[in-house]
């Protein structure tokens, strides 16, 4: 029995990883919008960007902004609807967020005792915000 194999057999999983990769990219562009967005929309209420993207050892957190005193950490979710995007803040995620900010404001002149909020801020599939204030500062 002869088994013979296509080139065209080849080629499917090449076509799969190069489909993820470009999925994989609209994504990170499309979060990339959502943050860029949401960031002007704080900066239009008076807020000052302090970082975006920011990593620390504990994880990264989307936007930090300042108002006045107040340090806001901002986790941006974007999805179909503003529910959906809700649903993506996972319990872990928050902690992590809440670690992240810690060390960010280590280095504050106020430290530990910084006065902070944590924002989420959902984006749908029409490019409106939503911002919950202090939407995961219970965590």
């Amino acid at each position: 029995m002869t088994i013979h194999v296509t080139e065209h057999a080849f080629k499917a999983p090449e076509r799969v990883a190069r489909r993820k990769r470009a999925t994989g990219a609209q994504a990170y562009l499309s979060g990339c919008a959502a943050e860029g967005a949401v960031a002007k929309t704080y900066v239009d209420r008076g807020y000052d960007l302090l970082d975006s993207r920011w990593r620390g050892q504990s994880g990264e957190i989307d936007l930090i902004f300042r108002q006045g005193d107040l340090h806001v950490f901002v986790e941006v979710k974007k999805a179909r609807s503003f529910e959906l995007a809700a649903q993506r803040l996972s319990p872990a995620q928050a902690q992590r967020i809440h670690m992240a900010a810690s060390e960010y404001v280590a280095r504050a002149p106020m430290g530990q005792l910084t006065e902070m909020r944590f924002d989420l801020a959902l984006c749908n599939q029409h490019g409106e915000i939503d911002v919950l204030e202090g939407g995961f500062s219970h965590f």
